[in-house]
């Protein structure tokens, strides 16, 4: 009995004049943008500078395209160098094919770079978008219902997706002028990781806001939340596709980030990084005065808020509080004792520290195409 059809989008593009408009590249480009505000709010609860996210986007952006492109051509080579393929189409993205395993991966490179430049640690970054990652997603994943993309196998549950027959430019086949649907109903896989992604998002935000992780374990706590949900939903899924010993490459892919991400949450130890600007271009906050208004500078306040600083200097939570109460730098000798203290404790109870949001590291840091995974 079918209690819900889910419907699907009869058109993926829209021609403006010569110009198409592609509703996976809008949601792609949505997704990007979701992402990068949640980043920023995060980023800038760190101490980093405002916008910082635009100076790590312009290299993690392309960077993650082309790892996606790289990851999609390596999982689907037949279509490109086996019989029938043209080499030369595995640089023509805009007719589609992307994976997230290379898009996570590329970014993460551009990311570094980015990183260096602003003297920033990378799991400052990373923990920062650890719950703005999974949203992009969620976003992505409504592309794929317009290209009538991704879906499972034909299902009798009491819900189901229906399915139109579309050609690669995103256009359905019309019999007499309708669009055709294909006969039955399918596993709206796309909308199983929608959801599953918001509900990681949830998560990573829950548990950073508990324990205050810090050296990248909010981030992989993303990839093992992603990661499990996606094993499930690969085994759903039958469309064209790589196997190993007649399983789908993304479940295997999947069970082995999984299992490399949980190690790294159990081996590496540290609560939440927090950033103080160093050099002598940094910028530093107007002290809070506790007497008239009148006394604090408000004019100095703005200018540093703009200021963009050339390196960072890593600090635990208390000592973060101290400089935005005060604007004294703590010293180096101070902040490496800090470290020392805060790895001792997490070694012997294992992990306490990171609701205590001691620092295990205080060093100073050196200066549109169609489906996204086959």
């Amino acid at each position: 009995m079918t209690l819900a059809a889910i419907p699907s989008p009869t058109h993926a593009v829209w021609q403006i004049g010569p110009v198409p408009i592609r509703a996976y590249a809008l949601c792609i480009i949505l997704g990007i943008i979701l992402a990068g505000v949640v980043t920023e709010v995060r980023l800038r609860q760190r101490g980093a500078h405002k916008w910082a996210i635009l100076d790590i986007a312009v290299w993690a952006v392309p960077f993650g395209i082309i790892g996606a492109r790289i990851y999609h051509v390596i999982t689907s080579p037949g279509a490109y160098f086996g019989e029938g393929g043209d080499p030369l189409e595995a640089f023509q993205v805009w007719k589609g094919g992307l994976g997230i395993w290379g898009a996570v991966a590329g970014g993460a490179v551009g990311a570094l770079f980015a990183c260096r430049q602003l003297g920033m640690p990378l799991t400052v970054a990373a923990d920062a978008l650890a719950p703005g990652l999974p949203l992009a997603q969620a976003v992505g994943r409504l592309g794929n219902w317009f290209n009538n993309e991704l879906y499972g196998r034909q299902t009798t549950l009491p819900w189901g997706l229906e399915v139109h027959e579309m050609d690669s430019a995103g256009r359905p086949t019309l019999v007499d002028g309708e669009p055709v649907l294909r006969p039955g109903l399918y596993q709206p896989t796309f909308l199983y990781e929608l959801i599953w992604n918001v509900l990681v998002a949830g998560l990573v935000v829950a548990l950073d806001r508990k324990f205050k992780f810090g050296k990248g374990r909010a981030f992989a706590i993303y990839v093992m939340g992603y990661t499990a949900g996606r094993f499930f939903v690969e085994m759903l899924r039958d469309d064209t596709a790589t196997h190993i010993a007649g399983v789908r490459i993304n479940v295997f892919v999947s069970a082995i980030v999984f299992i490399g991400a949980l190690i790294y949450f159990l081996r590496v130890r540290g609560p939440r990084e927090y950033l103080i600007p160093v050099g002598a271009d940094a910028p530093v906050p107007a002290p809070r005065a506790a007497g008239d208004i009148s006394t604090v500078d408000v004019s100095a306040k703005a200018s540093s808020a703009a200021a963009i600083p050339s390196a960072y200097q890593v600090v635990t939570e208390e000592q973060f509080k101290a400089y935005q109460e005060t604007g004294a730098v703590p010293e180096a000798d101070d902040t490496a004792s800090s470290a020392v203290e805060a790895d001792g404790e997490s070694d012997v109870d294992g992990g306490t520290a990171d609701e205590d949001g001691q620092d295990s590291d205080t060093t100073a840091a050196g200066a549109g195409g169609r489906a996204d995974d086959r």
